[in-house]
């Protein structure tokens, strides 16, 4: 598994992508810089041009700490608790996405302590 770090407002978290093809076309384009916007309990924002194809992995329902590609926006997604599609407290993309890994880390609630917008830095380790 790659390992990749984001930088979020000060803040750094590891996270493992996982062995899939999206996972890979994202760690070409590292390192990357994005604008996120929070939807409950959840930060995404475009990533440039990078336009993963959909796959087979594609889901709405997701674990805390999953990030993702959220193909129709283009958008790099990070879930750490529930949001307005949620049904209960689960993370729920809005639509379909293509997972891409996972922090490892289990302090989420950190980023529940962040703004509306942020600034995200993402690059390998």
């Amino acid at each position: 598994m790659s390992k990749i770090k984001l930088t979020l407002e000060g803040l750094s978290f590891e996270a493992e992508l996982y062995d899939f093809p999206q996972s890979e076309a994202l760690l070409k384009e590292l390192p990357l810089k994005a604008s996120l916007s929070r939807w409950g309990e959840e930060y995404y924002g475009g990533i440039g041009d990078l336009d993963i194809a959909k796959g087979e992995d594609a889901r709405d329902l997701m674990k805390l700490g999953e990030l993702a590609y959220w193909k129709p926006g283009k958008a790099f997604c990070i879930f750490f608790g529930p949001t307005p599609a949620s049904h209960s407290d689960e993370p729920r993309a809005a639509s379909e996405v293509l997972p891409l890994g996972r922090m490892t880390t289990e302090d989420y609630q950190s980023l529940s302590a962040l703004g509306p917008q942020i600034e995200v830095s993402i690059e390998a380790i």
